[in-house]
């Protein structure tokens, strides 16, 4: 059964893509667009949108690597350890909580060092898993998005994206703690 399961999910996982292109240039075609030049505008206009977001790209990468590189996320580390430690979050797994945010690259080199640590069974192994599905890197999403169209004042996006951050982590470490104790 599962064998059929899993045969089945390559299947359509192998034909899903080419699928969705065939239907979209269907549908485009059935309704009379023009779709190669249709295409090409967007392609145009997504080029475009590449080179508007590459400062704000080089900006959030340096700020990531002088907070790494300064020994800041080390020292935030050590400051938060005890705090995290008295609710059971182990202080291994305190940096990939710390660097997620900043760094989808920084927080998977951090979580596949604890999985070659620790082991891909371990509790700090799924943990780290978990939190890596559960979080975003919203400081370089909140670059890329807010760059891109050219958004100076953010207002509450940041807050509201922290506090998604932190849920996400907290679900993570409930979810990990109840299923694998």
């Amino acid at each position: 059964m599962a064998e059929n399961f899993r045969e089945l999910m390559t299947v359509v996982g192998a034909w899903t893509i080419p699928v969705a292109i065939m239907l979209i240039v269907g549908i485009g075609m059935f309704r009379k667009v023009k779709v190669y030049e249709v295409f090409v505008d967007g392609a145009k206009e997504g080029f475009q949108v590449g080179v508007r977001i590459i400062p704000y790209l080089v900006a959030i990468l340096a700020a990531i690597a002088i907070f790494r590189a300064s020994g800041a996320l080390d020292l935030l580390t050590t400051i938060l350890s005890p705090l995290f430690k008295a609710v059971g979050f182990p202080a291994e797994a305190l940096p990939m909580a710390l660097i997620r945010p900043l760094s989808g690259s920084g927080a998977l080199g951090i979580m596949t060092d604890l999985i070659e640590t620790h082991g891909p069974e371990s509790y700090i192994g799924r943990l780290a898993s978990v939190m890596m599905g559960s979080t975003e890197t919203t400081f370089y999403v909140l670059a890329v998005y807010l760059g891109s169209i050219g958004v100076r004042r953010s207002r509450h996006t940041l807050a509201a994206c922290l506090i998604a951050d932190s849920a996400g982590l907290i679900a993570a470490f409930v979810v990990v703690k109840l299923v694998y104790g």
